[in-house]
C-alpha cells in the first residue's frame, strides 16, 4: 500500500474514525497472513525456506491476534488501552523478526526479504496506531 493510498484511508475529521480504519486495516492484513500461513504451510515454508511447522505455528497464533486487533476495531471507541496493548505487541512483533532473522533464522533471498518487509509493515501499523490514537486524545475536550 502506498503512503498515497494510507493518507486517502486516514483522511477523515474524526482521529476516532482513522484510529479504527487503522486497526481493521491491521486485522485485515494479519489475517490474511494466517489464512495464508495455515493453508499453504508447505510451499511457503519451501519458498521462505523456514519449517511448515512454524508457518502453522505463527498462522494460529495470527489467527488469534486478527482477534485481539479487530475487537477494538469494531468497537465505535476503541479502548485506549487495548490500541496500546496492540501498538506494543505489533512492535514486538517488528523486534522479534528481525531479532529471529538475524540471530536464528536461515531462511531463502525471499524469506528474509519476506522477515524484514513484514517486519516493517507491523512497525508502521504501530507508528500509524499510535499517531491516531494520540490525535484522538488530542482532540478530545
Amino acid at each position: 500500500m502506498s503512503a498515497i493510498q494510507l493518507a486517502a484511508l486516514a483522511r477523515t475529521p474524526e482521529p476516532q474514525s482513522m484510529l479504527r480504519r487503522f486497526l481493521a486495516l491491521d486485522a485485515v492484513v494479519t489475517g490474511a497472513n494466517a489464512l495464508a500461513y495455515l493453508a499453504l504451510s508447505g510451499p511457503l515454508g519451501r519458498f521462505l525456506g523456514v519449517g511448515s511447522g512454524l508457518l502453522l505455528a505463527l498462522g494460529a497464533f495470527l489467527a488469534l491476534y486478527t482477534a485481539g486487533v479487530a475487537l477494538p476495531a469494531a468497537r465505535r471507541q476503541p479502548p485506549a488501552p487495548l490500541v496500546r496493548a496492540v501498538v506494543e505487541a505489533n512492535l514486538a512483533w517488528a523486534v522479534l523478526s528481525l531479532a529471529a532473522l538475524a540471530l536464528w533464522l536461515s531462511p531463502s533471498t525471499a524469506g528474509g526479504v519476506w522477515t524484514v518487509l513484514q517486519a516493517l509493515t507491523v512497525a508502521g501499523f504501530a507508528v500509524l496506531q499510535h499517531l491516531a490514537l494520540k490525535a484522538r486524545q488530542d482532540s478530545s475536550p
